[in-house]
């Protein structure tokens, strides 16, 4: 990422221009300083180049020290985004490493004109696009208004020790804008339709790209069934036509995640055209499931053969003409998409969306992979469609009795073992320790390098508005919205509290000083109800 000018080589520059201080119209140049920092960036073009290399510079850290994963929370707003940043800064004082994912599922569900639908394609392409462009809106405007703050700050400085102080603040000024890594599911169409809407979500603002080896008119959710993948051939040419985007815009470094669903896709749209045993078609048609054409048994009408193995064999079609694999052959069809992938079509990261939760398969998956490609690396979906309790107390479960630590009947075998007498059990803090380290785990034992979760604000949204609904409109009234909302808000320091300062209003009032000086009408007068809520 470029660095930014300081407060003092931005304002010697102005000042070449206007040596007396002010524009002819009147304009303090120190005005004129304040809006060139507090615009961190030009274009939102601009945000995609340097995003991709903050990624790229996050990558090479962790290869080098694994304990360097990168985390994200999608969301389905800007606002969303803003406070998740903001929230973050806040505890670690940076946010780096923290990127924002952009949900497929969570548009189609929440930001789409037709209505709440599920995760098939089938919302408008563009909506994509426009919340990438809400989301980095809403980050470079919590950039303007901290700025602002920091501005007045030093106009508030009444010493040279003061001024200085302010002024370091300012050059030290982190920016809320992040990476974003979107999801452009199976590309809304052929190979050019790919390209073209990559083009749009790269001009938004998205530095990454994640797209997946589902068919474009039968995508399904990764976690629903009917899942149907493309052939290998296929899913390389988008992988393709998403670099061509990023080459043409001038985002060298944009980064590319190619996602298999394999493992819980059994079905394909394609027989690919094979001319040699252990080419990358025959490669894919090798896992069909097949029935031998004999002379007892022959081809009928209608029916397609195929030789493969050297046999003429009948691949198992399903009435709507889709092709069925075996059973059992998911993880290895898995191992070989991730490494074409990355071998032929440059991908930079790898997605293996799964089932359940489980390091250990995850992590045999990638050693396989890791033979042809040492350095790949993955995001990974801890997905809010596991019931996370449930797998971890299993996995415990079974664990425990392997070693013979515990018998059978110790614990239930089910869904029981959900309930909350479970939480205090020795079972079910040795789940959640496990759950509090899982992602440590399978970024080193599994070679994730991003860990994001795709639909957390839509859950946690539905959880707050239910909470506050059962108190408000129940027996606690006022008491629910001050015990559960306000009164966090302000112990926790949460910076929306003062929700006029959090849209821009200082900012907006500052704006007003600097064209109208002392007439300047003001919203953040005595009169503003804000001023009862303390500074963050």
């Amino acid at each position: 990422m470029s660095k930014r000018k300081t407060f003092s080589e931005t304002r010697s520059e102005i000042l070449s221009r206007y040596p007396s201080g002010h524009t002819p119209g009147g304009v303090s140049v120190d005005d004129i300083v304040q809006l060139r920092l507090q615009n961190t960036f030009d274009t939102h073009l601009d945000i995609a180049r340097a995003m991709a290399r903050v990624m790229r510079e996050d990558m090479a850290a962790y290869d080098a020290d694994s304990a360097r994963f990168t985390q994200s929370l999608g969301c389905w707003s800007g606002f969303h985004a803003q406070q998740m940043i903001k929230s973050v800064k806040r505890m670690r004082g940076t946010a780096r490493g923290t990127y924002v994912y952009l949900s497929g599922w969570m548009v189609a569900g929440l930001r789409n004109r037709w209505g709440h639908l599920p995760d098939q394609s089938m919302h408008e392409k563009t909506a994509v696009a426009d919340l990438i462009q809400e989301i980095y809106t809403s980050l470079c405007q919590a950039d303007e208004v901290a700025m602002n703050d920091l501005f007045k700050d030093l106009r508030a400085a009444r010493t040279e020790d003061e001024r200085q102080k302010a002024i370091a603040a300012i050059d030290a000024f982190e920016s809320h804008v992040v990476p974003i890594i979107a999801d452009i599911d199976a590309g809304f169409g052929n190979e050019h339709a790919t390209y073209l809407l990559a083009k749009e979500l790269i001009k938004a603002g998205a530095c990454c790209l994640q797209i997946e080896n589902q068919v474009s008119d039968a995508k399904q959710c990764g976690h629903q069934d009917g899942k149907v993948t493309v052939p290998r051939e296929d899913f390389i040419e988008k992988l393709r036509a998403c670099r061509l985007a990023f080459e043409e815009l001038g985002v060298d470094d944009g980064v590319i995640v190619a996602r298999t669903d394999s493992l819980g896709a059994g079905l394909t749209q394609k027989v690919p055209v094979s001319r040699q045993k252990g080419d990358m078609a025959w490669e894919y048609l090798k896992w069909l499931q097949t029935e031998p054409i004999t002379a007892d048994d022959p081809v009928r009408e209608g029916e397609l053969a195929i030789y493969l193995g050297g046999d003429l064999v009948r691949p198992l079609r399903l009435p709507n003409g889709l092709f069925a694999f075996r059973e059992g052959t998911g993880k290895a069809r898995v191992v070989e998409d991730c490494i074409a992938s990355l071998t032929h079509g440059g991908a930079d990261l790898l997605w293996i969306e799964t089932d359940t939760p489980n390091v250990d398969e995850i992590a045999g998956m990638v050693a396989e992979i890791r033979k042809v490609a040492p350095n790949a690396k993955l995001t990974y979906n801890n997905s809010p469609s596991f019931n996370w309790t449930l797998n971890l107390r299993k996995q415990v479960r079974a664990q425990w009795i392997a070693e013979g630590r515990i018998a059978e009947g110790d614990y239930p075998d089910g869904n029981e073992l959900m309930k909350s007498d479970y939480d205090v059990t020795e079972l079910g803090r040795e789940a959640d320790a496990r759950l509090q380290r899982f992602q440590t785990e399978i970024s080193a034992r599994a070679g994730v390098f991003h860990n994001l979760i795709t639909l957390p604000t839509f859950h946690l949204t539905a959880k707050s508005v239910d909470e506050l609904s059962r108190g408000y409109f129940g027996d606690q009234k006022m008491l629910a919205y001050v015990a559960t909302v306000q009164r966090e808000e302000i112990r926790r320091g949460v910076s929306a509290v003062r929700h006029q300062h959090e849209v821009g209003t200082d900012l907006g009032d500052t704006f007003k000083e600097m064209v109208a000086g002392e007439r300047a009408l003001k919203a953040g007068g005595h009169a503003n109800t804000m001023n009862q809520f303390a500074a963050e």
